[in-house]
């Protein structure tokens, strides 16, 4: 399995498709008010790094860092193709996210994602990569339809 990954163009048509379909089913399986994609406008901000991940010339998966401090991120807009799920392109992502955040040198790397079933796989990826359940952080609240998760990066 190999995926290239590259700065993400929020205006190619491939790209922004991708993420129209994430922010809709991300938006569908979660309760109204409780969801919290970014859209392609929020990606363009000074604070998000966007990257996509590539098999050949096939977009296969989306990921984001924001910064919300000097040593805290937050992922956000993680994201694979529905096809192709299930090969490790989720797991690359995230561990190219996680090494960027440790070369801005954050200290936390934090998320938030749905408590529902639909989530369930993205909890099990983060999971397997060191992220635990943390409180709300930044300007998010306790939602019962939200998990927080934190993974401490001054930890090896």
């Amino acid at each position: 399995m190999t995926m290239q990954i590259r700065t993400g163009d929020t205006f190619d048509p491939r790209v922004v498709a991708l993420l129209e379909h994430h922010v809709a089913a991300a938006r569908a399986q979660t309760a109204p008010g409780s969801a919290h994609a970014l859209d392609l406008a929020d990606l363009r901000a000074s604070d998000i790094a966007f990257w996509t991940g590539w098999d050949g010339e096939a977009l296969v998966a989306t990921g984001a860092l924001k910064t919300l401090s000097m040593d805290h991120g937050e992922v956000k807009s993680m994201h694979t193709l529905q096809t192709t799920r299930r090969r490790g392109f989720g797991g690359l992502m995230l561990r190219h996210i996680i090494a960027e955040a440790r070369k801005r040198g954050f200290k936390r790397l934090s998320l938030e994602t749905g408590s529902w079933d639909y989530f369930k796989p993205a909890h099990a990826l983060y999971q397997a990569h060191g992220f635990v359940p943390c409180d709300p952080f930044a300007a998010y609240v306790e939602d019962p339809n939200s998990l927080y998760l934190t993974l401490d990066l001054a930890r090896r």
